[in-house]
């Protein structure tokens, strides 16, 4: 009789996983007190457990383990059903120990009929998901599941491939509303995709698929692509049998992009200074056209410039002219890229709610609100499973004559707790929704499903990407990324933890009032720790250099980004021996004694790109219909006393024809070489 290697393959993280945490860690103790189950394979595979307490469990083979079977009254997967896996998996360990000839022929003698000895399972070849057909895709999750993974795959889906190694156990897919995981060989029925029951065969499917269409093409572990689309829609033959309903039409795809194009032409010939409450309706008009229709990242940066305008109304401090140029060349940029489903985010789900989910808090970011009446708090959260960052964002109203800074702030309750407890903390939750750029959001009136424990050392035990033990090494792996223009509007994708080493000197800059040291990480990678002043935030600084120069740090969580060709952390936590220190929360204290930073090197070539770019938005502000050519001249002289002769030739089309495609074209090139000269050029 053959052992179920796939309950052998189980360890506690999967366990935990398709359960929770507590009823694997009760199962356990009960396990090692001599309270567990006594468990029986049959022929047929089904294994059935006795308790002490007279609960019976059986888990049949080929199911999940949510279809076992318990005569206890817990819903779901309960602690019974993962007490038959642990002491399964302890008798199939004892029995595969070595036995003397003595004690093998006692054991024969007294029991002819006993089962065969259950070997451990063999070391497992790398192997792919991709080795499952269309059929046991349908026979596990059905018709509907395949006929909605089928309509996701039409649209295209940005996917990114992880397949079995040393370094990675478990083959993997990132989709855009989850990852999923395959955990034990050669067995959908416990795929992970963090998703709920409703969603989770769709999503194990896309991702079966995404190993096929990677295995053909020869994509490498970890590099995103777009999977399907109009020209991969033949994924299987059971999905092409599948009952499909209309795909998203793509007349109304069309539709809105070409309300996008009409109306930010519109914006540059007139001028967004001249912007009025009809243009304003119109853009929001858009921006619910795109989000009909599953386009996201423009319906994002749609919002986004609409927020910027009226600010510009209001003449509230958060408007930024330069911000209203960036959003104008992403929406123009992302309707002439070619691949779609990268720069309108068609293939993603709005929002996704998850099952029960642990999350791990990595700090808190403050900042200003509408017109300075509000304030907004962003906890950055580590899912580990998942191995990505999210971002939980809450307004706040701040009364008249209050300051409303991050220490005041720290006090208010978020789901039943404290917003600086919550910073420091993991939260486990049965309620929790994200979006497709990945902010979270956690259902009202379910707030006693999620539990909040402190943080402890959940850090060090975060997976990579999570958590970093050479930074240098995350940066490579995100070059030759697509423009930021295009790229998905993800949340906290810049999000980590970093393992630290040593702790460099402190350096103040005053004229930038800004804090520098440097990090060095596991690897020796030099990280430059960089944060500034906030009026918001009066003890962000002081409170960071004394966690830094406590001599005890072991890691930092920020924002990492490169720059001069080098890693910069934008710090939102520190943990030392004390605990976590959260920086935006702190009181103002007396000023720390530090050091001054010699002045930055002049960098000719950003104060170049960063003039051109200024002209542009100015252009953008006033309009092109009123645009002189002189206005150009000096921005474009600039360019080419530097060697950038190209950009300047954009800068002088333009002046000649000042259209909105002309526009467009120099704007993206200035953007886009502006970011990659800040990211790549040493000084």
């Amino acid at each position: 009789m053959n052992a179920r290697a796939d309950l052998l393959a189980l360890d506690a993280d999967t366990l935990a996983a398709l359960a929770n945490r507590g009823l694997v860690k009760r199962a356990a103790r009960e396990l090692d007190s001599g309270a567990g189950a006594s468990v029986s394979l049959d022929a047929a595979g089904e294994v059935t457990a006795a308790f002490p307490d007279g609960s019976r469990a059986a888990l049949p083979a080929g199911v999940p383990l949510e279809a076992g079977t318990c005569s206890c009254p817990a819903p779901g997967v309960c602690r019974h059903l993962v007490g038959l896996v642990l002491a399964y998996q302890t008798q199939a360990q004892a029995q595969a120990q070595p036995q003397s000839a003595s004690e093998s022929s006692s054991e024969s003698d007294s029991a002819p009929g006993a089962e065969a000895t259950v070997p451990p399972p063999e070391p497992e070849l790398p192997w792919s998901p991709a080795e499952f057909d269309d059929a046991a895709l349908l026979a596990a999750f059905g018709r509907p599941a395949l006929a909605a993974a089928r309509r996701a795959w039409e649209r295209g889906v940005r996917v990114t491939v992880q397949r079995m190694d040393a370094a990675h156990p478990a083959p993997s897919v990132e989709l855009p509303s989850c990852t999923v995981r395959f955990p034990v060989p050669r067995s959908l029925n416990f795929a992970l995709s963090g998703a709920t029951a409703a969603r989770h065969g769709e999503l194990v499917t896309l991702a079966v698929w995404a190993f096929r269409a990677a295995d053909e093409d020869g994509t490498p572990s970890g590099s995103a692509r777009t999977a399907g689309g109009p020209k991969r829609a033949d994924a299987g033959t059971a999905a092409a049998t599948a009952d499909r309903a209309q795909p998203a039409p793509a007349t109304a795809t069309a539709t809105a992009t070409a309300a996008v194009a009409a109306l930010t032409e519109e914006l540059l010939r007139t001028g967004t200074a001249r912007t009025g409450p009809v243009l304003l309706a119109q853009l929001a008009r858009v921006e619910a056209e795109l989000a009909a229709v599953s386009a996201h990242w423009p319906a994002a940066a749609a919002a986004e410039l609409r927020v910027q305008l009226a600010a510009y109304a209001d003449r509230d401090t958060r408007h930024d002219p330069d911000r209203v140029a960036e959003l104008l060349v992403e929406l123009r940029a992302r309707l002439r890229a070619a691949d779609r489903a990268l720069a309108l985010g068609t293939g993603e789900s709005a929002v996704t709610q998850l099952r029960r989910t642990r999350l791990v808090a990595l700090g808190c970011r403050v900042s200003a609100g509408r017109g300075g009446a509000e304030r907004c708090t962003e906890l950055y959260l580590a899912q580990p499973d998942a191995g990505i960052a999210l971002v939980l964002r809450k307004q706040w109203a701040v009364p008249e004559g209050r300051p409303g800074t991050g220490a005041e702030l720290a006090g208010r309750r978020l789901l039943g707790h404290s917003v600086r407890a919550l910073a420091g903390s993991n939260l486990v939750s049965e309620s929790v929704s994200r979006s497709a750029g990945r902010a979270v959001t956690v259902e009202r009136g379910r707030i006693a499903s999620t539990s909040v424990t402190p943080l402890g050392d959940a850090w060090a035990s975060l997976p990579a990407p999570l958590l970093l033990h050479d930074a240098a090494a995350r940066l490579r792996a995100l070059g030759g990324r697509p423009p930021r223009s295009v790229r998905p509007r993800i949340e906290a994708e810049n999000a980590h933890v970093l393992a630290v080493a040593e702790v460099g000197p402190l350096g103040y800059d005053p004229a930038r009032q800004r804090l520098e040291a440097v990090l060095r990480d596991p690897a020796g990678t030099e990280v430059r720790l960089s944060a500034e002043h906030d009026v918001l935030c009066p003890g962000r600084i002081d409170a960071l250099a004394a966690a830094l120069e406590s001599g005890t740090v072991t890691h930092v969580s920020g924002l990492l980004r490169p720059e001069a060709g080098r890693p910069v952390l934008d710090p939102l936590a520190v943990r030392t021996a004390a605990g976590p220190v959260h920086p935006d929360l702190a009181a103002e204290t007396d000023p720390h004694p530090f050091t001054a930073l010699p002045p930055a090197a002049a960098d000719p070539l950003a104060a170049a790109l960063t003039a051109a770019r200024t002209a542009l938005a100015e252009l953008a502000r006033t309009g092109l219909d009123a645009a002189l050519p002189h206005q150009l001249a000096p921005a474009a002289a600039a360019l080419r006393r530097t060697g950038l002769r190209t950009a300047a030739a954009l800068l002088d089309a333009l002046a000649a024809d000042p259209s909105p495609d002309r526009w467009t074209d120099a704007a993206l090139h200035l953007l886009t070489a502006l970011d990659l000269h800040r990211e790549e050029a040493r000084p």
